[in-house]
């Protein structure tokens, strides 16, 4: 039944990953034309409505919302570095990001690349302290880092950065259920996470062979279908493991830092996704910023 469950799920994933939402016309026996055109004139009239009523409360809340945040984030600032002068003003910190769609900011609909060019306009809002470098590449999964790794554009970042943003994992999760997904079972991704547990040992390893001293902060997975199968547990326990496998592999390495994010996407009414209900819209990037900041802020070594 489990798997049976899954399946059913992931089709559903896949076909909304594809055509971004899916619409669905139910169709009853038919009356007379003309009373269907009458009632559907006024149907249509009347959800275009409602429609516009629930758009502009929306569009009012987003808007306020993304105004709002920047001087969130900039208050926030101005508490941590307080008690993280030397963190940022010591030198210039060169930061990093390289990863996945998270990374490159896809969902972005001001194109300004996500949560890092949010901390990026707002950590630097009015002297430039630190110098970002954005490599997100979206479907990115470990084994196509790994390889992009040794790209001198990006060897030569790493090589001189300070600080490593990571986004990658959610790829990897999803590559199991378009290769499996007409017979798939909970097992394939608990086998699969092994391997991906190895690959992303891999990567942390590599970044430390050109820099030693960077310090790597990986971010965690979401679950970006709560919001649709929030009853199916077999997905959130998946997400879970892997959070799980991340947050080991980065204890075993000195300068390096998890930052689970799975639940600023959690048990909330506020829209936190894009038109493609995958990735975050401005405000869930905002989100993310306002966790990693707070993670970035505080002087922690392990």
């Amino acid at each position: 039944m489990i798997n049976l469950r899954i399946k059913y799920v992931v089709i559903f994933i896949l076909v909304l990953l594809l055509i971004g939402t899916i619409i669905i016309f139910y169709h009853q026996e038919k009356p007379n034309i003309n009373e269907v055109i009458e009632q559907s004139i006024i149907e249509q009239e009347e959800t275009t409505i409602i429609k516009e009523e629930e758009e502009n409360t929306q569009n009012e809340n987003i808007i306020e919302e993304e105004e709002s945040a920047p001087e969130q984030l900039k208050e926030m600032i101005v508490d941590s570095v307080i008690h993280a002068v030397d963190f940022f003003l010591k030198k210039e910190v060169d930061i990093v990001a390289i990863g996945d769609s998270l990374t490159q900011g896809v969902g972005d609909h001001t194109n300004q690349g996500g949560y890092v060019g949010i901390l990026d306009q707002t950590i630097n809002h009015e002297k430039k302290i630190v110098s970002f470098e954005n490599f997100g590449k979206a479907g990115n999964r470990t084994d196509q880092l790994l390889k992009r790794l040794d790209e001198p554009e990006i060897s030569s970042a790493i090589k001189n950065s300070d600080i490593i943003l990571m986004t990658i994992g959610a790829n990897d999760i999803m590559q199991v259920a378009k290769e499996n997904f007409t017979k798939l079972t909970y097992d394939l991704f608990a086998t699969e996470r092994i391997h991906y547990e190895n690959r992303l040992d891999e990567i942390f390893v590599k970044i430390k062979n050109l820099n030693p001293n960077t310090h790597i902060y990986l971010l965690g997975i979401y679950n970006p279908f709560e919001k649709y199968f929030g009853e199916i547990k077999e997905l959130d326990l998946i997400v879970n493991d892997w959070n799980h496998t991340s947050r080991s592999v980065t204890k075993t390495f000195e300068k390096a830092t998890f930052i689970p994010i799975k639940d600023l996407f959690e048990n909330t009414t506020k829209n936190l996704f894009s038109d493609d209900n995958f990735h975050p819209n401005r405000i869930g990037y905002h989100r993310m910023a306002e966790r990693v900041l707070e993670y970035l802020t505080t002087v922690d070594e392990g």
